[in-house]
């Protein structure tokens, strides 16, 4: 039997959270636009390759993550591909005395979370992304210096995502002190944290070690875009 995270992306647009952000049918979804460009198909099938490949892409492409390579659509092509590295928390480490002030982010800080993002692309972030989950930040004198936040909910599970620091501030803790926060909320929830990295992203994966994940699977991320481009 197959774990929810090894297809997380059908596993949240299925899930009893986030199925109603979920566009498309016949056997392909994909978050709503707006939200975010990660889409799956129901299984390998030709049908649900085809519908896939069917999905609406306002942004050009839609973006998979799979434990196993899922066929290319037909009419799509492989615009990016990368490893990626998927980590589940298993305990959360003891924490650190930081004099760092983190707020909870609302709809006013919209625009300064996709400027930040858009600046420092923690992954794809779009104009309503923020509202996938709760997101904290950092801000110095009203400047958003950094952020984090939840993205894809599994029945169970909840990803941290959105994890960024403006140049200027980097090196001062602020990462790993919001990755706490947005762990903290989703354990009182009783679920289960986890992260996706870029597999060559060493330190970035000592971060998240030294919080307290493990690594649990190498999943595949590509970005599909019309084979016509």
């Amino acid at each position: 039997m197959s774990h929810p995270l090894d297809r997380p992306i059908w596993s949240a647009l299925t899930s009893e959270r986030q199925a109603s952000l979920a566009v498309g049918a016949d056997g392909a979804l994909r978050f709503a636009p707006g939200y975010g460009v990660f889409a799956a198909s129901e299984d390998q099938s030709p049908a649900s390759l085809a519908a896939m490949a069917l999905l609406e892409r306002p942004e050009g492409v839609i973006c998979t993550v799979e434990g196993q390579p899922v066929p290319v659509p037909p009419g799509l092509r492989v615009v990016k591909a990368a490893t990626l590295t998927q980590m589940v928390l298993v305990e959360l480490a003891p924490a650190k005395a930081r004099d760092i002030i983190i707020e909870p982010l609302t709809e006013a800080d919209a625009p300064a979370m996709l400027a930040l993002a858009t600046l420092t692309e923690p992954g794809p972030f779009f104009d309503r992304t923020h509202q996938l989950g709760g997101f904290f930040g950092v801000k110095q004198d009203g400047r958003l210096l950094a952020m984090a936040g939840e993205r894809m909910k599994p029945d169970g599970f909840t990803e941290v995502s959105g994890v960024c620091a403006h140049p200027d501030a980097r090196g001062r803790g602020y990462a790993g002190a919001l990755m706490r926060t947005v762990i903290e909320q989703i354990l009182a929830r009783g679920e289960t944290a986890f992260l996706h990295s870029y597999a060559d992203n060493a330190g970035a994966i000592a971060l998240y070690r030294a919080l307290g994940f493990e690594v649990r699977s190498e999943m595949a991320m590509r970005m599909l875009g019309s084979a016509e481009t």
